[in-house]
């Protein structure tokens, strides 16, 4: 049972966004923190799954997970069109305090609802409470094992690609996932009543506006430089 339950989550978290979230994050943190804030998050999200049956699922609206996921994603987005080496001491001290918190509340909003959560609430109620641990344990190791494969793989690119690459591949990253987590937010129509046509009309408006203030950031950033 254990390994079948770790198997089906790993096979399930294969090729999800969180995956090529942390390869985007290794241009930000060390391996370090992502493993620490990755590890928390999958055991306190496979223990709500497991344990509480869906009880975060049923008590948030989806739309509202959504909205939170395309705002997390969104500001990383941003925040990969900062260069490597400006304030970089400041940017060094920060990853120290900060930085697995961060990793935790970006990669445990973007679990939410996902299929991985819901794999892990499967297994929970058909095994029950009394192998509640084995569980638990199965889909957690299951899903930081597929979760880590990202974090390796965008470690190894790291030391291997030009300066800025992973900069503007971590961008299009969180642009795209940030968008359509966005979208998809809109489009739970049972929570928000809006037609197909309204919830893609609103998601443009906010990919221009977007494009925009990253617009607005580089030329302010090449302005900086070149003062």
């Amino acid at each position: 049972m254990f390994f079948k339950i770790l198997f089906a989550e790993f096979i399930a978290e294969m090729g999800d966004k969180t995956q090529l979230m942390l390869v985007a994050m290794t241009n930000k943190f060390k391996i370090r923190d992502i493993v620490i804030g990755t590890a928390v998050a999958v055991l306190v999200l496979n223990g709500l799954a497991v344990l509480a049956g869906g009880l975060v699922g049923s008590l948030i609206p989806g739309f509202v997970i959504k909205f939170i996921a395309a705002a997390a994603f969104l500001f990383f987005a941003l925040t990969s069109l900062k260069k490597d080496d400006e304030d970089e001491e400041e940017v060094k001290d920060s990853k120290i305090k900060f930085a697995p918190l961060t990793v935790f509340c970006t990669f445990f909003v973007a679990e939410l609802g996902d299929k991985t959560q819901l794999t892990a609430v499967t297994f929970g109620a058909n095994e029950g409470l009394d192998v509640a641990l084995i569980v638990w344990l199965a889909c957690s190791i299951g899903l930081f094992a597929a979760d880590i494969i990202g974090m390796l793989i965008g470690y190894l690119l790291k030391s291997r690609t030009p300066d800025g690459l992973l900069n503007t591949l971590a961008f299009f990253i969180f642009s795209v996932f940030g968008i359509y987590t966005l979208y998809q937010g809109l489009a739970l129509e049972e929570n928000l009543g809006l037609e197909m046509k309204t919830s893609i009309i609103i998601t443009a408006a906010v990919a221009v506006v977007f494009a925009v203030i990253c617009a607005a950031i580089l030329l302010y950033s090449r302005k900086t430089k070149a003062d």
